[in-house]
């Protein structure tokens, strides 16, 4: 296995149990929206996605429901191809 491969989301199960630790948020239709998108998407996420993913985390949970709810598209730091391309999974989620 390549190195690369070795440090991939889905090869580190330490990785996987994180990601899931950070969609627990403070706000109850996040967590719900985030938790079910994990449960149906995470064993398939790609590394790239796991990033964007990881970026949204550090999002406070107002800005995060407004991206999710389309009210507001992303700006800034997460205002990044691969960051809309998951926004548009989690919005159908």
């Amino acid at each position: 296995m390549s190195e690369l491969a070795e440090n991939s989301h889905q090869s580190d199960p330490v990785k996987r149990a994180r990601l899931r630790w950070r969609a627990r948020r403070g706000l109850l239709e996040n967590d719900l929206i985030l938790t079910r998108f994990l449960d149906l998407n995470e064993e398939s996420l790609s590394d790239e996605e796991v990033d964007a993913f990881s970026r949204l985390m550090e999002l406070s949970d107002g800005v995060l429901m407004d991206l999710i709810m389309a009210k507001k598209e992303p700006e800034a730091e997460v205002d990044l191809p691969h960051v809309h391309a998951l926004l548009s999974r989690l919005r159908i989620a």
